[in-house]
């Protein structure tokens, strides 16, 4: 007997489908459907919790479809968003394909009701997101998209459509109308789009002070000059927004171009040779430039200005998946590329770049900045250094400029303390974290060649300090324990700014085809850290890192060579006695006792977030596993506090700290928002936009402190 699974409410259809049923090969010719009394099975209903019996997360869902319930009087125009469409892994195209496959389009189907999936037009569908799920709490691994249906677009190929969107109702999280639409668009064209709104209004009202526009003029007939110090996402977004706005914009980097950068790591990682003002962390797009080139933030990538800075990756030659990928990444061999096209549109909005050039102080008059002191960072000699005017500062150093925060302490900026985390890096073969991952599916993976993404991982736990040790003297700490920055497919590198400093990181290129995947293992530390080994005042964190980074060069015996020790011989607290695994890690790495590098309550709370990480993903404790140290500069160990509602700094007026390195971001993507509405926000001081942010770029999500 066939048993419809679908009710298709053929009582109600004012459109007949006896015309085309037949066509459709749904049954045999024997077979015939009775529309008239169709099989319906009914599952006994649920007990619903109402009132005070309900949980908080249904509360909150509830507030939230209440709150975001929209008139659809009519269903016939705009978009409707179609979320948590699942594709078994062995259906699916591959993580390659961005497209409206057929298997999409049975899902698709499902949700409108749609008899006939075959009969939908890929054209009128399109694909906003795409992620691969593989938790064990399913059966199998699949890909997860959301989709966009265009209504007009739709109808327009399948009429026969109509009735079936008459009958849609929203559900949040699983149907959305939205009768506008989502649109996004790149930071030029979203700037460009402003200036000609304000010019248009120019021409038939008079603005004031704050206006932009010809009628205004800055002081002495001139553009306003604003030098941006660094070269990273906070760095290159603030300039392109100055420089879009008209500003007379001098982009100062310490380090160098992309091109010249390259060369000088590889003699780093060929020869030993340590440039001390271009490597790893400083030079052309900063540290993020030899990472993942990961975007993934927790700023949300449906915010408008996560999605503004997507599209400029774009327009600069990012690839267009980056839009659409659930966890978008770059990879260094794509970040280089992108970095010069971004170099040349600065240069030819008439922005002054400057490499190879470090800023030592500050020219402060009163309580303003009014210019800075520069030099080559190439040369010693005091004859280079020279003084330039502006009529701001931006500040868009990152985590590792530790010369910059003694530089703004001598003049009395505000800079504070903050949280930030330490630990190792952990390294294992590729082949094993796709097992624990994927099971079977495993030998889809080929390298980052397959149809399955290279797996990852990403745990997170807390360590009660009743748990392990604490600091003496002390009383008991709880502590985040995650993993961080995790390079599947890539390798261990060195990001020390200084030879007698060990600090390593991970990388990775485009295609992730290493045979080793890391990532770091971190703990939270905080003062009662620093304070515990007598660190006190703003840079105690700092400090903090350049202890342990000190102690770990000595561990590994100096000439950058790193000290490692297998995860099980970790646990057991004892020195590897046979042979260490191999490691991705070029400059050499030397076995050590990893349990003399951090105090005794750090290694415990280590030791007890790899034994959660275990349970987490079964195998991850194994001989083959490689721990490497040290791991010091996750975020930023200070804070340089601004006011949030103009960015620029609490304690000196023209100084606007953003980015990583002031404590306000955490990777590519939230950098270059933190840049982005800064930018915008000296514009509007300076006279150059008179406009609100909020309507533009959204909402900043506390203008004084962003999610990372």
């Amino acid at each position: 007997m066939f048993i419809i699974s679908h009710n298709f409410k053929a009582a109600s259809l004012h459109l007949s489908f006896s015309n085309f049923i037949p066509k459709l090969s749904l049954l045999n010719s024997t077979q015939s459907l009775n529309f008239s009394k169709p099989l319906q099975i009914k599952c006994a209903k649920r007990t619903k919790r109402t009132g005070k019996l309900r949980y908080p997360s249904e509360k909150k869902k509830l507030k939230q479809q209440q709150n975001n319930e929209i008139d659809v009087k009519n269903k016939f125009e705009g978009v409707w968003r179609l979320f948590k469409l699942r594709i078994s892994a062995h259906e699916d195209p591959g993580k390659d394909f961005w497209g409206v496959s057929e298997p999409l389009l049975r899902e698709i189907s499902k949700v409108l009701e749609f008899p006939v999936a075959s009969m939908l037009p890929p054209e009128a569908f399109k694909v906003v997101r795409k992620s691969f799920d593989a938790r064990k709490l399913q059966k199998e691994p699949k890909f997860v998209y959301t989709v966009d249906m265009d209504v007009d677009k739709l109808l327009n190929l399948e009429p026969r459509t109509w009735e079936f969107i008459s009958e849609l109702e929203q559900k949040v999280g699983v149907i959305e109308s939205m009768p506008h639409g989502r649109f996004s668009s790149d930071l030029i064209s979203i700037i460009r789009n402003c200036t000609k709104r304000n010019e248009t209004a120019a021409s038939t009202e008079v603005f004031g002070r704050n206006d932009f526009s010809e009628s205004y003029k800055f002081p002495n007939n001139r553009k306003p000059k604003v030098a941006v110090v660094g070269s990273g996402p906070s760095g290159l977004f603030a300039s392109l927004v100055l420089a879009e706005f008209g500003g007379d914009v001098t982009l100062i980097e310490r380090g160098q171009a992309v091109e010249q950068r390259g060369r000088d790591i590889g003699a780093l990682v060929v020869r030993r040779m340590l440039q001390l003002e271009s490597n790893f962390c400083f030079g052309e797009g900063g540290a993020g430039t030899w990472s993942d080139g990961k975007l993934v933030t927790r700023i949300g990538k449906n915010n408008s200005s996560v999605m503004a800075v997507l599209e400029t990756l774009v327009h600069f030659g990012a690839p267009s998946s980056i839009l659409v990928d659930g966890k978008p990444h770059l990879g260094t061999d794509r970040l280089i590329p992108l970095l010069r096209n971004f170099r040349r549109h600065l240069q030819e909005l008439g922005v002054t770049i400057r490499f190879g050039t470090r800023v030592d102080d500050l020219i402060v008059e009163g309580e303003r900045v009014v210019g800075v002191k520069v030099s080559d960072s190439g040369c010693s000699s005091e004859s280079s250094s020279q003084k330039l005017g502006y009529d701001a500062v931006f500040l868009a150093v990152g985590h590792s400029a530790r010369d910059t925060y003694q530089m703004l302490l001598s003049h009395n900026v505000d800079v504070v303390q903050k949280d930030f985390s330490v630990g190792l890096r952990v390294e294992h073969p590729q082949e094993l974290i796709n097992s624990i991952q994927y099971s079977g599916l495993a030998k889809e993976v080929q390298s980052g060649r397959g149809k399955i993404p290279v797996a990852d991982y990403k745990v997170a736990e807390y360590v009660d300090g009743k748990d392990v040790g604490t600091p003496l003297n002390s009383e008991s700490i709880g502590r985040s324990c995650y993993s961080f920055c995790m390079c599947p497919g890539g390798q261990v590198v060195l990001t020390s700014t200084n030879p007698s400093e060990l600090c390593i990181n991970g990388m990775s290129f485009s295609r992730r085809s290493s045979r080793w995947a890391n990532a770091a293992i971190v703990v939270t530390v905080s003062s009662k850290d620093f304070e515990a080994l007598n660190f006190h005042g703003p840079l105690a964190g700092l400090e903090f890192q350049r202890a342990y980074e000190r102690r770990a060069a000595t561990l590994g015996g100096g000439n950058f060579v790193v000290p490692v020790q297998t995860v099980t011989d970790f646990l057991d607290s004892k020195m590897s006695e046979t042979t260490i695994p191999a490691s991705s890690y070029r400059l050499g790495v030397k076995a050590a006792n990893l349990h003399d590098l951090f105090p005794a309550h750090i290694t415990e709370a280590l030791q007890h977030s790899v034994l959660m990480f275990d349970k987490e993903l079964p195998g991850f404790v194994s001989k083959n596993g490689l721990l490497h140290g040290v791991e010091t500069r996750t975020s930023s160990p200070v804070q340089i506090t601004r006011r949030s509602d103009t960015w620029e700094s609490t304690s000196l007026k023209g100084l606007y700290p953003v980015g990583e390195g002031a404590g306000y971001a955490g990777g590519i993507t939230s950098a270059a928002v933190d840049g982005m509405y800064a930018g915008f926000a000296l514009a509007q001081n300076l006279g150059l936009y008179n406009g609100s942010m909020d309507s533009i770029l959204g909402k900043a999500q506390t203008a004084g402190f962003f999610k990372y």
